[in-house]
């Protein structure tokens, strides 16, 4: 294609936040920029003097700035950006104030709140105060088995104001999944709703809630939010109290929100690789803030009550990144449910109805309403909305003719990624930039992206390498969570190549200056964009008494990823569809929906290492028809053949 998809007008980007900054960072550098080309060049090359600006062009709100902005910057992990620095994150996403609203928010049955930033500052203040008399200090963690509701952001905000460092997941978690990540960080409190919406029906917490608060010792309170049911029964829940009665002898109406340290902890969030408990990824409060200012401000346009949306669970990262969009003055616009209940409209009427003017999704739900034949471009008026960000997985070229066509022709389509790894993006959209089809418009600014080979060196445009980033930046994680020594952190991103984050994605760069990312490159599973550690699976699927062992991968799908579970069953067992149910059944109650593989196929055999590690890459590799190099290593080579042809692979 020879035309871009999309270009700005020449007006909107002169209006834009991206050319604002750009044009007061010349002036400030002595340096000329004018294209994102010269901005993203001078962001890297001086990136002391960009993070600087980006602090001073977005007001950060801070005690004390101090006067390093980075110490130890070419220590890939080790440097620190503004080490001296004092903040408080909770301070700066809740400045603005006055009866403009905060958050809007619709759930599946269709019910409206609007919290004005008044009232979302004084709901925030009452329980701050409640926790802080409940014994809550900094650096002490609370969790959230929460939906994606205004209570989950007063939470968070309430436990970052005081210092204290929050934790979420999803409430489609069955008990172990929350337990392998709640119980690896000892939360003090733990928030939950009674219940939640999902496709039609209410599914209950409080009977989980009561396994899980019985098997975390370190919780001195569990505080139930009522959602479905206004009086729930939490009698039967150690140390557990409603909201109302948690915060009724507050008479708080100010917060004081007290200073941490730029590096100091923020959020404990979870990233799975293919063995052992998910990863406790920790990150930074200043590091977060900042990044995230960045991406609102500069490369959305986020500003004052721009309606800010993004589909999303408490378990991804993308929650995170959403409501950090209150230090910008956005208006946080927030949905839980099913994005197909009733209908495959459900979120572009939420859209048309709040006048949504940033509009994120998956790649995964694009690629459902093109199937399910939506039109919303004939449907709904969408006449407020500007950009649509995708993420979670690779958005296709038929996707972005998806949209163009079937959704909104006028509209910024960027296409974005980076992850819970960074809780930031890598590579994400540009005001000033046209979409082109099939590709993410840019390297994010401070960002010094390379893809490069298995030696290290920089592949040309076009060739297909490693996603890595060769600077440091502020977000990076300050760590993993009881990993005293660094070892699992510099042994998750900086293995591969000393000095340098190799992020796990195979990608190209294009002609444009833009990126395409073809899927991840080592074994994590990523179906619809959520990431799942294999293990996950096999702790549930081997649970199941037929089953012997299994081995799980990710199958290229229909432009997306499914996970494919090979199970070898013990002797006189046969996998029919009643056993095929059990596991299903297993891994669902256990883990989450998302866990759930699409085929289930019994194999006489698993292959490993000659010191028993299973060879998901190998297998996988085989199922997609690719050459395995180095078979030597296998204790058991001619069990690969098992995996090769196999026709049930080929059907839906």
């Amino acid at each position: 294609m020879n035309n871009p998809l999309w270009s700005p007008a020449r007006d909107a980007v002169e209006r834009s936040h991206m050319f604002r900054f750009m044009e007061r960072a010349s002036q400030e550098s002595g340096r000329t920029m004018q294209t994102y080309a010269d901005l993203h060049r001078w962001s890297v090359e001086c990136p002391e003097s960009f993070w600087q600006s980006l602090w001073s062009y977005c007001d950060v709100v801070a005690s004390d700035q101090g006067e390093r902005i980075v110490a130890d910057r070419d220590q890939m992990p080790g440097a620190r950006w503004f080490p001296d620095a004092r903040l408080n994150f909770a301070e700066n996403l809740l400045r603005h104030r006055g009866a403009a609203p905060a958050i809007i928010f619709r759930d599946e049955p269709g019910n409206v709140q609007r919290i004005s930033r008044d009232e979302l500052f004084e709901a925030v203040a009452a329980l701050t105060a409640s926790l802080r008399d409940a014994g809550l200090s900094p650096g002490d963690r609370v969790a959230g088995f929460m939906p994606n509701i205004p209570a989950t952001v007063v939470a968070m905000l309430a436990t970052t104001a005081a210092g204290g460092v929050w934790s979420s997941c999803s409430p489609d978690f069955g008990v172990s999944g929350v337990l392998d990540r709640f119980g690896q960080i000892e939360p003090k409190f733990l928030f939950s709703t009674d219940a939640y919406h999902y496709n039609g029906k209410s599914h209950d917490c409080l009977a989980r809630l009561a396994e899980i608060a019985s098997a975390l010792p370190s919780l001195q309170r569990v505080i139930v939010v009522p959602f479905v049911d206004p009086a729930p029964d939490v009698s039967r829940i150690p140390n557990a109290v409603t909201l109302e009665k948690f915060t009724a002898s507050s008479t708080a109406r100010e917060i004081d929100f007290v200073p941490v340290g730029f590096n100091d902890p923020l959020y404990i969030m979870y990233s799975s690789g293919t063995t052992g408990v998910p990863k406790c990824i920790v990150h930074g409060v200043g590091g977060t803030l900042l990044q995230h200012l960045k991406e609102h401000v500069i490369h959305c346009d986020v500003g004052d009550l721009t309606r800010l949306f993004y589909f999303t669970t408490c378990g991804w990262m993308m929650w995170n990144w959403l409501v950090t969009g209150l230090a910008s003055g956005a208006t946080l616009m927030l949905y839980d449910g099913s994005p197909f209940y009733p209908s495959g409209n459900v979120l572009f009427d939420f859209a048309a109805d709040e006048s949504i003017e940033v509009f994120g999704t998956s790649a995964k739900f694009i690629d459902a309403c093109a199937k399910a034949g939506i039109e919303p471009a004939r449907t709904h008026d969408l006449s407020a909305m500007r950009r649509i960000l995708s993420t979670g997985s690779p958005l296709s070229p038929e996707a972005f003719d998806y949209v163009y066509q079937s959704v909104k022709a006028d509209v910024c389509l960027s296409s974005i990624s980076g992850g819970t790894d960074i809780v930031a993006c890598f590579v994400c959209g540009s005001p000033m930039l046209p979409v082109w089809r099939g590709e993410i418009q840019a390297s994010a600014l401070g960002m010094d992206l390379q893809a490069l080979d298995d030696d290290g060196q920089p592949l040309a445009a076009g060739e297909k390498g490693e996603l890595c980033c060769m600077n440091s930046f502020p977000s990076m994680p300050i760590g993993f969570w009881n990993d005293p020594d660094g070892t699992r952190y510099r042994e998750a991103y900086f293995e591969k190549y000393p000095g340098v984050w190799c992020h796990g994605d195979m990608v190209a760069r294009t002609e444009h200056g833009g990126w395409i990312i073809y899927g991840r490159s080592d074994a994590v599973l990523n179906p619809g964009g959520v990431r799942i550690g294999t293990a996950e699976i096999y702790r549930q699927a081997e649970k199941v008494d037929a089953v012997l062992e299994s081995l799980v991968i990710g199958q290229n799908w229909d432009n997306d990823v499914r996970v494919v579970l090979f199970v070898r069953l013990k002797e006189g067992y046969v996998l029919d569809d009643a056993l095929r149910k059990e596991i299903r059944e297993k891994i669902r109650r256990n883990a989450t929906p998302r866990h759930v593989p699409a085929k289930i196929i019994q194999v006489a055999d698993i292959p490993r290492t000659k010191s028993g590690k299973i060879v998901e890459l190998a297998v996988r590799k085989i199922v997609h028809g690719e050459t395995v190099a180095n078979r030597e290593a296998l204790a058991n080579p001619e069990a690969l053949e098992l995996f090769a042809g196999i026709e049930e692979l080929a059907r839906d």
